[in-house]
């Protein structure tokens, strides 16, 4: 009589050797790499890592979102309990991703990486064990300490538009002249 086994059972030890877990983050975005923005694409270049969109959500606490500069840059003012409850987008990202963006966004000179409290707004996307709708999480978001004083006089914005009828458009690094 021949003996049966399952070739699942005893491959399954084999491949959770051999497949490494994947550490993925969860990031908030606010400005140019939400949907519809100027440097969304980067979000989606795999050869940058892995970015998968979970859903929209708003800041627990308020801060102050201004367009300022020469290249109408988004920055969210580390200064919580003024301004707006920040509306974007939470990715959950790889380790690759995570290493990029924190090159795009200069960390720590322009931005430093700050963990938050979001408000989830929608159902989730397809990043998998994502929170309901209603309901409080942890991301981190790319906020500055380092900004000119008179930045906290500007208008702010609850939800960031590059094209919006504030006439801010936001200059692409490709554009500058530096």
């Amino acid at each position: 009589k021949m003996k049966m086994f399952s070739t699942t059972t005893n491959l399954r030890p084999f491949f959770t050797i051999m497949l490494p877990a994947v550490q993925m983050t969860r990031i908030f975005v606010y400005g140019t790499l939400k949907k519809g923005q100027p440097n969304n694409y980067r979000m989606l270049d795999p050869a940058k890592g892995k970015a998968i969109f979970c859903t929209n959500a708003r800041t627990v606490d308020k801060y102050p979102l201004v367009i300022a500069g020469q290249f109408n840059i988004p920055f969210l003012l580390n200064i919580p309990g003024q301004g707006h409850h920040i509306q974007g987008e939470i990715y959950s990202v790889d380790d690759q991703m995570l290493r990029y963006l924190d090159h795009f966004e200069s960390v720590p000179d322009m931005y430093q990486r700050t963990l938050i409290q979001l408000q989830v707004e929608e159902t989730p996307g397809s990043c998998g064990h994502a929170p309901a709708a209603g309901t409080t999480v942890e991301a981190y978001l790319y906020s500055t300490t380092t900004y000119k004083p008179e930045w906290v006089n500007l208008q702010t914005f609850e939800n960031y538009d590059s094209y919006g009828d504030h006439g801010l458009e936001y200059v692409t690094r490709e554009a500058r002249d530096d």
